[in-house]
């Protein structure tokens, strides 16, 4: 499998990024530091942004070409040559962004009110998907013994006993930045099939996974998986480009592939074209340039650590092994169950609420690290002197 080193990517500076107007940088007043969504502040991949010039520049404003397999056959190399997997294009479908993959697979997967699993603490849109699709949310919470965190297998396998359907799972798993061990995942994929289950894997922080540890795409653990599963695959977390809008239904099996060639045609036909043009250069031109995001994210991450231990030490950092979010324990600080308020209160930081991810995120908070090393380090301060009363 490869595995590519690159000198770390160069975040853009803060006059820049202010001139922005995406959510991140238009959600809150100048004075605020913006560390919560899921949004990068590093340049566009060279390959991405010539892509797109390009595009601009002979006015390719149009829709989608539906028959064009460059786009799935992408991926499938990316797939390849960092997983050791390679999907079949002619299973995979295009449309607008992951969490319609998560809604349109659920949809022809559940009846009415029928139980699906998730795993809290939990990205917190997973709570609004389900119900979006007709189902209704069973939670199993993360074990967590104080140190890691583990998939409650013996949850899952008695909440599917009790007449859940099946699991939405987190792959790796935002916000912890858990990367699922692939014993787990085959554990996992064999409970599933023992209740006739199915699993709608989210493994959009997959490309993000960092140096020294291997990511299992759920697809690949067992033929039971490929069997009853279906994954949700993007370039937009990898290659910063939620707003253009791309992402993929994968498929292994007869039974999964007849799901997601039979929606409807509309279901791909929104797929933004532009984000075609960008997934499609990322996956195919832009591999140096995601190494050297992944070195700044995890430098960050030592500097993150560091500053903590030396200027804010009752905060925890929870390490991720995949994604640029940072999971932070901030219980010890006694600003409460959701601490993300305290901190922008008070510290003027933005930060993500760790209890908006369910059961498990009390006392947490979640902070995006793609970004300069010195709006970290700005963050520690503000929030060193707010836990200081200053």
């Amino acid at each position: 499998m490869e595995h590519l080193t690159a000198p770390p990517t160069v975040a853009e500076p803060l006059d820049v990024l202010r001139r922005r107007t995406s959510e991140k940088w238009s959600a809150y007043p100048a004075d605020v530091l913006p560390m919560f969504v899921a949004e990068m502040d590093f340049p566009l991949a060279p390959a991405i942004k010539a892509a797109l010039t390009a595009a601009v520049e002979r006015g390719d404003t149009g829709y989608v070409d539906q028959g064009d397999t460059s786009l799935r056959r992408s991926f499938a190399d990316f797939a390849a040559d960092t997983w050791g997997w390679r999907p079949a294009p002619e299973r995979m479908r295009p449309t607008t962004d992951v969490s319609v993959v998560i809604v349109e697979s659920l949809r022809r997967l559940v009846r009415p009110g029928d139980g699906v699993i998730v795993t809290p603490p939990v990205y917190a849109p997973f709570f609004d998907f389900i119900p979006e699709a007709g189902g209704a949310v069973v939670d199993v919470p993360m074990l967590h013994d104080g140190m890691s965190y583990t998939l409650d297998l013996d949850g899952i396998d008695r909440a599917l006993v009790g007449g859940a359907r099946g699991v939405l799972l987190c792959n790796p798993h935002n916000p912890l930045g858990l990367v699922h061990p692939r014993e787990t995942l085959v554990e996992l994929s064999r409970i599933v099939a023992r209740h006739g289950g199915f699993v709608v894997s989210d493994e959009i922080h997959a490309p993000l996974t960092h140096s020294g540890v291997e990511f299992t795409p759920y697809l690949t653990v067992s033929d039971a998986a490929r069997e009853h599963g279906i994954a949700a695959e993007s370039g937009s977390k990898a290659f910063n480009l939620a707003g253009l809008k791309c992402a993929f239904f994968v498929a292994e099996s007869d039974r999964m592939a007849s799901v997601v060639t039979g929606l409807p045609a509309e279901v791909s036909f929104r797929t933004g074209l532009y984000g075609a043009i960008a997934t499609r250069a990322g996956f195919a031109e832009s591999r140096d340039w995601l190494a050297g995001t992944v070195a700044a994210v995890e430098q960050n991450l030592d500097l993150l650590d560091t500053l903590l231990h030396r200027d804010l030490p009752a905060v925890r950092l929870r390490r991720p092994r995949a994604s640029y979010l940072a999971w932070l324990d901030m219980s010890a600080l006694g600003w409460g169950d959701d601490p993300a308020v305290r901190a922008l209160e008070s510290a003027r930081v933005a930060l993500i609420s760790g209890p908006s991810g369910g059961h498990g995120g009390e006392g947490y908070a979640r902070m995006n690290v793609a970004c300069a090393p010195e709006t970290i380090t700005e963050a520690v301060a503000r929030l060193a002197r707010a836990a200081a009363g200053g």
